[in-house]
Order: C-alpha cells, then sequence, then structure tokens
C-alpha cells in the first residue's frame, strides 16, 4: 500500500497498490480470440440436487466457467442460440418447470432482461408448466432425429412453436424441407 496525502488535513490515505479481485461474471469474458466481453452473454447454470436443476438442454458455449460445485457460467458469442431448462422442488414435489430457447446478442441489440442471463438475449421460446415443457422437448427430439443441431434450427420455427403452445394449437413439425428452406435463405442474406 502507497500513502499519499489528505487534501483536507493532515493525516495520511493508504491508496491500494493492486487492483481490487475481479468478480467472475467479468473473468466470463476473457478469451484469447473472443469478442468484447460486452458482446458475450452468461447464463448461470446450477444444479442442487432434488431443490433445483438450472441446466443447458442444447447450445453451444465458446466457454464454461465452474464456479463451485454446484454452479457454472456459460459464455455465449452473439447470435448464437441455445436452450435453458429450469426446474426446482421443495419438499413436496416439483414447483416450476419452465423451458427458455434463446439467442444471444450484443450490446448494441435490443435484448429481454432474464434473470441469470446478463446481459440478456431475445427469447425465442419461453414455456412454463411441466406437460408444455415436455411436448418442447419432443419436439427437440424429433430435431435431433433428423440429425440437425437444435442450435442450427430457424428461430421462425421456435417462435412459432412458442406461439402454438400459447394459443394451445396443434404443434408443427420441424421437417427436412423446412430446414432446407431456412438454411438457402440464410445464404442470400
Amino acid at each position: 500500500m502507497n500513502t499519499i496525502a489528505n487534501p483536507m488535513g493532515n493525516a495520511s490515505v493508504r491508496a491500494p497498490s493492486a487492483a481490487p479481485v475481479p468478480f467472475p461474471h467479468a473473468i466470463a469474458g476473457r478469451a484469447g480470440s473472443a469478442p468484447p466481453s460486452g458482446d458475450l452473454t452468461r447464463v448461470s447454470l446450477a444444479y442442487v440436487e432434488h431443490r433445483i436443476n438450472l441446466y443447458l438442454r442444447f447450445g453451444n458455449p465458446s466457454r464454461t466457467i465452474e464456479l463451485d460445485r454446484w454452479r457454472r457460467v456459460a459464455v455465449f458469442a452473439p447470435a448464437a442460440m441455445f436452450c435453458r431448462i429450469r426446474w426446482e422442488s421443495n419438499d413436496y414435489g416439483t414447483t416450476r418447470w419452465q423451458l427458455m430457447v434463446l439467442q444471444a446478442g450484443t450490446s448494441l441489440d435490443a435484448l429481454q432482461r432474464i434473470p441469470g442471463i446478463t446481459p440478456g438475449a431475445r427469447i425465442l421460446l419461453h414455456t412454463e408448466g411441466e406437460s408444455k415443457v415436455k411436448a418442447v422437448l419432443q419436439r427437440i427430439d424429433a430435431i435431433e432425429t433428423l440429425a440437425v443441431d437444435p442450435v442450427d434450427v430457424s428461430p421462425a420455427y421456435w417462435r412459432t412453436l412458442g406461439n402454438r403452445l400459447a394459443a394451445r394449437l396443434a404443434l408443427p413439425d420441424y421437417t427436412p424441407e423446412r430446414h432446407a428452406a431456412w438454411l438457402a435463405g440464410r445464404t442470400l442474406q
């Protein structure tokens, strides 16, 4: 520590000689060739047996940081898609099922603020309740049987699926033709 003069009197004040230790969320953005930390999306994940399970169903984080036995942080680059599932229970059974398909953005994008996701993300699909979450999980399994990574699925499909769930209508299937059309449209952009 260095001693500096106090302009208000004769007493001296000690100034710290080293920078303070950064918080884990500040460390999450430090990678060799990654975009600036402001453009990375950090997703908090947790697991406490019989109480909470906050995990990724799909998604390719550019980095995962393990904070302790129960908590991790997954870091996503801009435009990356991922699915986060939240399951909570108490002594009497399950209290919450939540599934969200999200797309990471940049600091310049309009993002929704979501607890546990910094700075936020675009919500493509949000559903709560055991039956609705299981219906979406079946659709994700069906997409994977087509040999399509759910990360590569059209964002419009996830929005349509969410709207159909909310309206209690029949859920659309993701077909190889729909995927081919999405890929063709993406190459034209």
